[in-house]
């Protein structure tokens, strides 16, 4: 898997995504503290906000930013956002009130949402090899869990010695560091700008998302995802602090346990690919998500079953998560990358959006068993979802044909009803029936 680091372009933007992620992680865990600090018992109510404020920076900024992103220079792009991140993130430990976390998040996360698809769609120019981009796909995979495992490690040390306050800081040196790595190579430019205006640029991703049956399907999972994701980290601040008596270290140590499940998954989950469908892996792992929350109350009345519980959970959040990136690559031309890729990244967190409230408001206001509960319904019916609108034979060709094309037209040189892998695109603007 690892030969995929011979490729110095993405090598370095692989650090780049690694170390911001670091930054990110001690942010996840300070965020946490501060909201305890300010709120007390009541912290998962206000994390829980500041999370669904997050969540609609993301939703709101992302498709806006994809209608833009083939005019400017990526790496300019990315390097800018990164400087801003750094400064916020710089803001945050001199906040007294509960509203003042609520703005820096949101201008913080707006930047964030600008920058994730943009890196993510860059990362299939790079590596166009399928078998090289699934182990991309994976080790970015685990980048993300260096959110959950390294980095509470390595808050854990640094709350030995400073304060939760100093963990912001080092969010700010990961996002600089990751400016000064993508500036150091050549990041490929976008050769196909998309067509029409401003708000056709914007829709477009979702357009295109809407009208793939494997798409509708990932965003079913991606609510299932968002709820037990929800549930660990709006949560498990409160449920190792004032549940379970314990203190700040064993919330990062039980946040690495999350992280640990989803960092082994994806070790696994290349080979794994090979051998069976994205939709079938993807599938058992929203099965892991579902039972784990429904044994939710059960397991989290003791230290050491709640780690197991997140460790289960982190594996079947990988499970789902790690192959999305091959479906979205799968449905959509080089030209519309960049846009599926919004979608998607502002789709799943409008997923969030109503997981984290939930999560929050419901652990608050009626205990962890009825959020527990709530959540693992919620994922029940995502994952029913799922199955009915993504068929098994995804991935197969279609046949179809094309009555308003000329007959000589290139399309239909197999014929005037053909077969093929279908993308959404000018010449199939909606999902054939098998049936023609």
């Amino acid at each position: 898997m690892l030969d995929v680091l011979k490729n110095r372009t993405y090598r370095h933007l692989l650090a780049a995504q690694v170390i911001a992620l670091l930054g990110t992680g001690l942010a996840t865990i300070a965020l946490s503290l501060l909201a305890y600090d300010l709120a007390g018992g009541n912290a998962g109510a206000v994390l829980g906000t500041a999370l669904a404020i997050k969540m609609f920076a993301y939703i709101l900024v992302a498709p806006i930013a994809s209608g833009f992103t083939d005019r400017i220079s990526r790496r300019a792009l990315l390097v800018s956002l990164d400087i801003i991140r750094a400064l916020v993130a710089l803001g945050l430990p001199f906040v007294t009130q509960v509203w003042q976390v609520y703005v820096l998040i949101f201008v913080l996360q707006s930047a964030s949402a600008a920058f994730t698809p943009t890196f993510q769609a860059t990362i299939p120019d790079v590596l166009p090899d399928e078998a090289q981009y699934t182990k991309a796909l994976s080790l970015s995979r685990l980048a993300y869990d260096l959110e959950n495992l390294i980095s509470p490690a390595l808050a854990a040390a640094l709350l030995s010695v400073v304060s939760f306050h100093s963990l912001f800081f080092g969010t700010s040196i990961g996002f600089i560091a990751s400016a000064l790595l993508v500036i150091s190579v050549a990041v490929p430019k976008i050769t196909v700008k998309s067509a029409g205006g401003v708000y056709e640029r914007t829709t477009k991703g979702i357009r295109l998302y809407f009208s793939t049956p494997r798409l509708k399907g990932l965003l079913a999972l991606n609510l299932a995802i968002a709820s037990a994701s929800a549930m660990v980290i709006v949560n498990t601040v409160v449920l190792v602090q004032s549940k379970l008596g314990l203190t700040t270290k064993d919330v990062a140590w039980m946040l690495a346990a999350y992280g640990a499940g989803s960092m082994v998954t994806a070790l696994l989950l290349p080979r794994i690919l090979e051998k069976f469908k994205d939709r079938s892996v993807m599938f058992v792992g929203a099965g892991v998500l579902v039972v784990g929350l429904f044994l939710g109350p059960v397991m989290s009345i003791h230290q050491v079953t709640l780690m197991v519980l997140w460790a289960c959970l982190g594996a079947g959040g990988s499970l789902v998560q790690t192959p999305s990136g091959r479906l979205l690559r799968r449905s959509a031309n080089a030209a519309d990358r960049p846009a599926i890729f919004a979608a998607q990244f502002a789709l799943s967190h409008a997923c969030w959006l109503i997981s984290y409230p939930l999560a929050g408001w419901l652990g608050a206001r009626s205990g962890m068993g009825v959020s527990f509960s709530a959540l693992a319904f919620l994922a029940a019916v995502s994952v029913a979802l799922a199955i009915w609108v993504w068929p098994k034979g995804d991935g197969e060709s279609v046949v179809h044909e094309h009555p308003d094309l000329p007959r000589d037209h290139p399309h239909l040189a197999g014929g005037h009803v053909h077969s093929h892998e279908v993308v959404i695109d000018d010449l199939h603007a909606h999902w054939p029936n098998r049936s023609h």
